[in-house]
């Protein structure tokens, strides 16, 4: 899902319910246009840097990777945050990373017919179940036998199993968890993410797996939205394409894990009991639903429906390009290593427990789909 951009630095009045409030004046508006610059900047540098890293190689006649700007535009965030510092008169224009995120992902949908939507939503659905699951039950036994408190355990596993930060958020109100558990969940999300970004796609070629195949490896394991797109995007089109659909297919299942820890801690009189009633449980869904993936599905069946001329559909596909060039750049620019390494080894112990299980179960799950049932579809 689309994630807060949150760093782990992030203190309890950034949690305050009335932030997302304020009303949007004139003032607040132009304060997030540094911001918005700088992740223009990033971004645009990180597209020159691959062609520039392309074009010397070339020159010199080396024979070496070719480095795709999502990468360039990461480190070069990564390298200004970590050197220099973000001022904070940045901070609100790049925290808007998360609404290119969801621009990116509306837009995408135009390449997208439903057929393949629904072949793929349903390939990767009984995938996603399993992962929950298993990813689930480990990280609350782990969270248990470090000593965590249960509430943090439990924003550890939502936030593992579907969506990262925006599922830590959703958790946070409905389970009543404290802004500290919340700080050290997001920190541990954040760091696993980072590792998961540089670690999957050479894992994926060293393993040899086809573009399909580490596309839906990637929506399965990693956990944030933005490094979703981001690890799927550094391995190839195809991949970052995939990765998207599943993890929107992911993202749609929040409502219902969140509604299920909220039922548990309200039965043990740790949270605000949830009115009975089919309704009641279905308006609590469809608000913790993310609902730019109406927005993907929508663009999708216009597309399918013919009702996009070429030069449209092209359109589309640019603003998705520029959309995640800032998203990416944006994700370099929200991970703060000094303060990742304040957080403490136990959650990030269950967080890594957390990553690699996903990674290893999701991994037997994509082969044994690909390779054993041979499912696949035509992206």
């Amino acid at each position: 899902m689309s994630d807060t951009a949150i760093t782990a630095n992030t203190t309890s009045d950034e949690f305050d319910e009335t932030t997302d409030n304020e009303p949007l004046t004139l003032n607040r508006l132009l304060s997030y246009l540094p911001g918005i610059a700088l992740l223009i900047g990033v971004g645009v540098l990180g597209k020159y840097a691959q062609i520039w890293w392309n074009s010397l190689a070339k020159h010199q006649h080396w024979t070496v990777p070719d480095i795709e700007y999502v990468l360039w535009a990461i480190l070069i965030g990564l390298l200004i945050t970590n050197t220099v510092g973000l001022h904070r008169i940045f901070r609100p224009g790049v925290g808007t990373y998360e609404f290119w995120l969801k621009i990116g992902i509306v837009a995408l949908g135009s390449r997208f017919l439903l057929g393949d939507v629904a072949k793929l939503g349903g390939t990767s659905f009984l995938q996603i179940l399993v992962d929950m699951t298993v990813s689930g039950a480990i990280i609350l036994l782990v969270a248990r036998l470090l000593g965590l408190s249960g509430k943090l355990g439990s924003l550890l596993a939502i936030g593992t199993a579907i969506c990262g930060v925006s599922a830590i958020i959703a958790g946070k109100g409905a389970i009543r968890a404290r802004n500290s558990d919340v700080s050290y969940a997001i920190a541990a999300i954040l760091a696993l993410g980072a590792v998961a970004l540089f670690a999957l796609p050479p894992l994926g070629h060293a393993m040899g797996l086809t573009d399909h195949e580490f596309g839906l490896w990637a929506g399965l394991a990693v956990d944030n939205t933005a490094e979703t797109t981001a690890t799927g995007y550094l391995y190839s089109d195809t991949a970052g394409k995939v990765a998207v659909l599943v993890k929107s297919t992911r993202n749609a299942l929040i409502g219902f894990v969140v509604l299920g820890f909220a039922a548990y801690w309200a039965s043990r009189g740790q949270a605000d009991a949830i009115a009975p009633g089919v309704r009641a449980k279905a308006a609590f869904v469809w608000e913790k639903f993310p609902k730019f993936v109406l927005g993907f599905l929508a663009v999708s069946a216009v597309a399918t429906a013919h009702w996009l001329t070429k030069q449209q559909t092209t359109n589309l596909a640019n603003l998705s390009r520029w959309a995640f060039l800032l998203t990416f750049a944006g994700v370099g620019l929200n991970v703060n290593i000094r303060e990742l390494a304040r957080t403490g080894w136990r959650p990030l112990v269950v967080a890594i427990v957390g990553l690699v299980t996903v990674a290893v179960v999701s991994l037997g799950l994509v082969l044994f789909t690909s390779r054993v049932l041979h499912w696949s579809i035509g992206v």
